[in-house]
């Protein structure tokens, strides 16, 4: 797409019954000038909302924690709120207490840094959500991916890791062949692949749409058609809401799935 239509893409003074077509939105909606390059490197809009984020993040927890009392002041108290509700809404439930403990701090981090990455499409000026550009997701599937393959063979050995990998087990007879072709692929492709996408998928989906509605709201301001803009101002702060819900359960189903990778390579059987 070319400079010029990408700037058509966002005309601002195109309305209904004034001869010009419904601006809609695509995939360049999720395409960025570069802010600055520096040798070659572009650095973009997505690239500072993850940047931000992470500072965000660290900044909270930096702030809540950094000097924790007995008797917790307010910040203190949603920190560790936050903190226990992975821990034991999520961590614990997949992995048990006892083993789940030492990855309660990745797990945490993967939840707030995937929900503020989600956050930004609500936020004012931001209004886009990192998740949605398809290599963020993936960069943290592969941080689990990494994990999970590490801890099974560190937990199984070499040739016991390929067995849980693959299903192994000579009880199955003669669909065992079927099984470990299956369970391989499933488990070293199709996993990382289906981590990631069910949260890009979801992230750009609900993108698509506030912007929709935004862009229709605006773009039906004119004559007749301000009835249908309420009608559509109305749906964007519904699907506003409901953008804010799926963004909180997409970094908990994110984090659990995770759990459950690292449950499943700690278990002799998956």
């Amino acid at each position: 797409m070319s400079a010029d239509q990408t700037l058509l893409a966002f005309e601002t003074d195109c309305h209904i019954f004034e001869g010009c077509g419904f601006p809609a939105p695509g995939l360049h909606s999720f395409v960025f000038e570069p802010l600055f390059t520096i040798g070659g490197f572009e650095f973009n809009k997505p690239m500072l909302l993850a940047l931000l984020g992470s500072l965000v993040i660290v900044g909270f927890f930096w702030v809540a924690f950094g000097k924790a009392k007995v008797v917790p002041g307010k910040l203190q108290m949603i920190g560790e709120a936050g903190y226990d509700f992975v821990r034991r809404g999520i961590v614990y439930e997949a992995l048990g207490k006892k083993e789940g403990e030492k990855y309660v701090p990745l797990m945490v981090s993967l939840f707030f840094f995937v929900w503020i990455m989600n956050v930004w499409s609500v936020i004012p000026v931001a209004q886009f959500p990192v998740t949605s550009i398809i290599a963020y997701p993936v960069g943290l599937a592969l941080v689990v991916y990494a994990l999970w393959v590490g801890l099974t063979f560190k937990k199984h050995g070499f040739v016991g890791g390929w067995k849980n990998i693959t299903g192994y087990d000579k009880s199955l007879g003669w669909i065992l062949p079927l099984v470990v072709v299956l369970e391989f692929f499933s488990n070293l492709i199709i996993r990382p692949f289906t981590h990631a996408v069910r949260l890009f998928a979801n992230m750009f989906a609900g993108h698509m749409l506030l912007v929709m509605f935004t862009i229709a709201s605006w773009y039906l301001m004119n004559g007749i058609g301000f009835a249908y803009a309420g009608a559509s101002f109305v749906m964007t702060v519904v699907m506003t809401a409901f953008e804010l819900f799926i963004q909180a359960v997409q970094a908990y189903v994110f984090v659990l799935l995770a759990c459950n990778y690292v449950q499943g390579a700690l278990s002799e059987h998956h």
